[in-house]
């Protein structure tokens, strides 16, 4: 295994000075850039970033490192590959961008990031949801939520763009008792 999927940053660095393969992969397809990004190493990252490694790179459950991002809600990881230029309508195998599960996980600062560097706000998954059903369906209407919802409506998310079922995000809220999203949702002209 290469000494680019060490935790080691100095051990990783030393592998880019002596010209390993960036884009080298694991027995799941993993590159090393897409390890450091799950696993949250920051510094593994930025060397593998700067010496030029695919934030787009497929792995073989589709997941890419900027998709990741989304999962973990990283938000200085994020900004680190934001300067790499991840194309921002990747999908995951559920035909999400990056934006989706991070709204349902609740990760509203990543949300106000991302939702402010063009990616696609109202992009729906193949479930036919958006990040923000997902935040609302599959969120607890918390302090988390609400800023997730927040901050989809103040990136311009259209608050009454339904699933395949035709249930608006406001139909949701009110279902499932989330009070608090629901007049964030009114407030923003949902019906």
């Amino acid at each position: 295994m290469s000494q680019l999927f060490e935790a080691d940053a100095n051990r990783v660095r030393q592998a880019v000075d002596d010209g390993a393969d960036l884009e080298t992969r694991d027995d799941r397809g993993r590159t090393p850039l897409l390890v450091a990004v799950t696993e949250n190493r920051l510094d593994v990252a930025e060397i593998l970033v700067k010496a030029g490694a695919d934030p787009n790179a497929l792995d073989g459950r589709h997941d890419t490192p900027w998709l990741v991002t989304g999962v973990t809600g990283s938000v200085p990881m994020a900004k680190l590959l934001l300067g790499a230029k991840p194309d921002l309508t990747i999908t995951n195998r559920y035909g999400g961008v990056s934006l989706i599960p991070a709204s349902e996980r609740g990760h509203a600062e990543y949300v106000r990031l991302v939702a402010g560097s063009g990616i696609d706000v109202d992009h729906v998954n193949d479930l036919g949801w958006t990040a923000l059903l997902e935040a609302v369906i599959l969120g607890d209407g918390g302090p988390r939520h609400q800023e997730v919802v927040r901050a989809l409506v103040a990136a311009g998310a259209d608050v009454n763009l339904a699933d395949k079922q035709g249930v608006t995000p406001l139909a949701h809220a009110r279902t499932k008792g989330q009070t608090a999203v629901a007049r964030i949702l009114e407030e923003a002209g949902a019906h």
